[in-house]
């Protein structure tokens, strides 16, 4: 299969290292210019917890010709429109797009190509970008149990999702799901909590887990999140062997333990970075919007308050504008 990685950033560089070293024909698509001539020139380096270059073959949107077979889709929800109509060049109808994007993308995915073509799926791993043809693996993959959760919008487990699995086992461990959007949901709770506070705040993974006022507000969204799941009907997918349903969606006051549960998922994870400071570091637009705010629309529409998600989009927004600073003294912005 011609495999194309479209938003190669941390992640996308990461997986198309792992690809293209175990021999799979790989292009990895990006609009950062320097970074595809450093790719191509130098190869894909992993520094952190992976120590490894490889050589990959990189292209600029511009530079893709003919028909890809699979298209991995790992860039920003924001520039989705714009990927969407150079992606629709270089499909047929026997091509898959697998969206492994954060939030919860899939539903524009199908307005575009439909839903037999349209694959979803979670990455259970970290990376942060470095610079030019670097990526920083955050974790160690090789002691985690699963990398990615794949799956169909309908559940129905066709040849399709069969082979996109197939693919993805190069890099590690992946789980086909029949229920991809419980997966989803999963997902966007992690990310609206520690992704959202680290982004809000400016800091690492492990300085939100040692700030108390922060964990504080982490509960808080943690638990606006379980009522919206509740009222949205939502199940939600179980995630490092704990059932999230159980936490979240008790009678009784849930923050602590949602706060308990983040501490120990996330206590290897110190030195990360969300996606969305990232962005902010590099004084680009977040996806907030679709993460924190996906959480406040469903929210609205389902009669739940979600003041402390809110105060997350506001406070982000504020240092997209240079409203508000990059820093923790931001916990002051939060209300709920």
């Amino acid at each position: 299969m011609r495999v194309g990685i479209y938003g190669c950033g941390a992640m996308g560089t990461v997986l198309g290292a792992y690809l293209s070293r175990a021999g799979l024909d790989i292009e990895l698509i990006d609009i950062y210019e320097e970074h595809v001539n450093k790719l191509n020139r130098d190869g894909a380096t992993l520094v952190g917890f992976d120590q490894w270059t490889t050589p990959v073959k990189a292209v600029l949107p511009s530079g893709m010709d003919g028909i890809y077979d699979l298209i991995i889709l790992f860039c920003k929800q924001t520039a989705n429109n714009q990927a969407f109509a150079i992606i629709k060049q270089h499909i047929d109808r026997n091509s898959s797009i697998l969206t492994l994007q954060n939030g919860y993308p899939e539903p524009s995915l199908v307005e575009w190509f439909g839903d037999q073509q349209t694959l979803g799926g979670t990455t259970i791993w970290g990376a942060t970008f470095v610079g030019p043809g670097v990526s920083e693996v955050t974790e160690p993959l090789s002691a985690k149990p699963e990398l990615f959760e794949v799956g169909t919008i309908s559940g129905e487990i066709n040849e399709r999702v069969r082979k996109v699995a197939n693919i993805l086992e190069k890099m590690g461990p992946t789980q086909i799901t029949t229920n991809l959007v419980a997966s989803r949901w999963t997902k966007l709770i992690l990310n609206s909590s520690m992704s959202g506070m680290s982004a809000a705040l400016g800091c690492t993974f492990g300085q939100v887990l040692d700030s108390e006022e922060a964990m504080a507000y982490l509960g808080k969204i943690g638990a606006e999140a379980g009522r919206v799941s509740t009222a949205a009907g939502q199940h939600l997918a179980p995630i490092f062997g704990s059932d999230l349903n159980s936490i979240l969606k008790g009678d009784q006051d849930v923050r602590a333990e949602w706060i308990k549960w983040v501490r120990s998922a996330y206590k290897n994870l110190r030195a990360a970075k969300a996606s969305m400071l990232q962005d902010l570091e590099k004084g680009r637009l977040t996806e907030v919007d679709m993460i924190n705010g996906f959480l406040c629309d469903q929210g609205r529409k389902h009669g739940v308050p979600t003041p402390v998600n809110h105060s997350v989009v506001e406070i982000v927004h504020g240092i997209e504008t240079g409203k508000y600073p990059l820093a923790a003294t931001n916990l002051q912005y939060f209300k709920g």
